[in-house]
């Protein structure tokens, strides 16, 4: 539990020696700490923002096999992320729970070639999982399926089983484990510079970014986990830039508004790029966008124009009953994620594999996905070997998150709630249920939030600031209106007095907040979106927001499949042999 003097504690004790330092706090960051820790190793963990604050609380909320990766001939990063994603739903549902996927099959001179393909790819993405799950229906009966979809052009789809996740509360889960393993972890806590020593790194210079005081501390091995903030660290060790940076925009719609059961998959009508819309946490959610990112990455990323009405196009082209507005969007989001950057003009070609790089002392591991962030954070402490060579065997079958044995106290909480709770909490989930007040084991109206959450979240998650609470602990930001604007009165009767806020503080909280709403999470001037009805009616007019060509990437998706028909052969021989 991370109470109100929480960080103060660990500021006053960072001169002691440790074996490890990680630098940054999203789920690579965390899943480091949480091994390290399960390893006897003293370790700590800073974050310049707040945990989960840039990529692990902005990305598509799905924790899957890659079947897109596929296209790539990515056979074996397929393979892994089937078996972490079977992992993570066995140890954590609530958290990490199925959902359905239609996966759109478009009427064309190779549909029958795509279909046999995207079946032999399914077909391995369901034997690596150890299940047979994935059916393929006729035009009517995706209608029956998905009631408001367009499927004039459709030749039939392919329905197959991934998952879902809240990323932010995944990496909050998977820190304070570490934490109460024994691991440190403090947030708003940057790197500002490294120390070297005969030009090897032995420890870094941490700067408060509340208080601007420093410290100097020391390590066996220092780790950068910053993801796409990455080269920042790597400059200072003297290195090039190696990065990528790729941003994923999404657009949220109340589910009232658009009411979807299962995630829809299908090839974005200007470009043929994959694009998905589906339910999450109460609402819809459509993304993503694959661009270029050219801002400073010291700036919080945000929903440009162009992806407004790129997203918007999609959503047109599959719904059009639902005539959907700009006035409908509940909120929006940008991700920056990194990949290696080898000089594809596509950025949705370049790989999504993680990479472990040594220099000068420095270990730097980014790239790769949610959904594997177990095997990224093993093959970063295998690298760190050389530097700590008493490091206790590694565990490779240990589970990625701990077993919840307790149940919750007896209440009338319905299955489902109580399920999330434990899936988001762990074995805190308890203690959460116990300090609840009168009336807050309810659920915040339009959202699957209890107001008991909140409670929790200010007296004992690490809260710096309001836009902590609010966007990535609760997730209200996401959920409702105006980043949940109209229940400010509530929610500051619940949550002042736990954060120890005087009323000007919290009115400038407040007021921080709201502003960072309205500028990273609403969306852009509606003058400024271009008339995507008009892009859909003249694809050949429109701005090209993905610069790719839809034939060449049907050609990729085609061969990737077929390399996987040919794994797929290889994996049941791979059975038969060891029985």
């Amino acid at each position: 539990m991370w109470k109100q003097n929480w960080r103060e504690e660990i500021w006053q004790n960072l001169e002691q020696p440790w074996d490890m330092v990680i630098v940054g706090g999203g789920i690579t960051g965390a899943g480091i700490l949480r091994e390290a820790t399960r390893l006897g190793l003293k370790t700590l963990l800073v974050e310049q923002r707040d945990f989960a604050f840039g990529t692990s609380s902005r990305s598509s909320k799905l924790v899957h096999g890659g079947l897109r990766y596929l296209k790539q001939g990515k056979i074996g990063l397929t393979q892994a992320s089937v078996q972490e994603r079977q992992r993570l739903q066995e140890s954590a549902p609530g958290l990490v729970d199925p959902l359905g996927f239609l996966l759109a099959n478009e009427k064309g001179s190779g549909q029958l070639r795509e279909k046999w393909l995207v079946r032999a790819g399914l077909s391995f993405y369901d034997l690596v999982a150890l299940q047979w799950s994935h059916r393929y229906y006729s035009p009517q009966d995706v209608w029956m399926l998905a009631p408001r979809l367009n499927v004039q052009d459709l030749a039939g789809a392919f329905h197959y089983f991934d998952a879902q996740t809240d990323d932010a509360r995944l990496v909050l889960r998977v820190l304070r484990e570490a934490v109460n393993a024994g691991g440190t972890a403090v947030n708003y806590t940057a790197a500002a510079d490294l120390i070297r020593e005969e030009g090897q790194v032995v420890g870094a210079i941490l700067q408060d970014r509340e208080t601007h005081r420093k410290k100097e501390v020391r390590a066996k091995i220092v780790i950068n986990a910053t993801g796409a903030w990455a080269d920042d660290l790597r400059q200072k060790a003297d290195r090039e830039p190696k990065l990528r940076p790729l941003r994923g925009s999404h657009l949220i719609f109340p589910q009232w508004r658009f009411p979807i059961a299962q995630a829809v998959s299908f090839n974005h009508p200007l470009d043929g790029r994959f694009v998905f819309i589906f339910p999450w946490d109460g609402v819809t959610l459509v993304g993503t966008t694959d661009v270029d990112h050219s801002e400073d990455l010291s700036h919080e990323p945000h929903i440009t124009p162009g992806e407004v009405a790129y997203l918007m196009v999609a959503v047109e082209s599959r719904y059009p009953s639902l005539a959907l507005t700009l006035d409908d969007v509940l909120a929006t989001y940008a991700g920056v994620r990194p990949v290696i950057n080898t000089g594809k003009a596509d950025p949705s070609a370049e790989s999504r594999d993680h990479v472990v790089w040594t220099e000068n002392g420095l270990l730097t591991v980014t790239g790769g996905k949610l959904t594997t962030f177990r095997l990224i954070a093993l093959d970063a402490l295998k690298a760190a070997r050389e530097a700590l060579p008493d490091m206790p065997k590694i565990d490779e079958d240990a589970p990625a998150l701990d077993e919840v044995t307790e149940d919750l106290p007896a209440t009338t909480l319905p299955e489902a709630t109580r399920q999330r709770l434990i899936g988001r909490y762990g074995r805190e989930a308890d203690e959460l249920v116990k300090v609840a007040q009168s009336g807050e084991l309810v659920n915040i109206p339009n959202s699957n939030v209890l107001w008991a959450e909140l409670r929790w979240a200010a007296r004992s998650e690490g809260v710096v600031h309001l836009d902590d609470l609010l966007l990535r602990r609760v997730r209200l930001g996401l959920l409702l209106p105006q980043g949940g604007a109209k229940f400010e009165r509530q929610i500051q009767a619940i949550c002042q007095a736990e954060l120890g806020w005087e009323d000007g503080r919290w009115a400038e909280e407040w007021a921080a907040y709201q502003k960072r709403w309205q500028a990273k999470y609403s969306l852009p001037s509606k003058e400024n979106i271009p008339d995507w009805h008009s892009m859909l009616q003249k694809p050949e007019s429109a701005p090209m927001i993905v610069e790719e060509e839809g034939g060449g990437r049907r050609t990729a998706v085609a061969g990737g499949l077929l390399s996987a028909a040919f794994a797929l052969l290889l994996f049941y021989l791979g059975l038969r042999r060891r029985k």
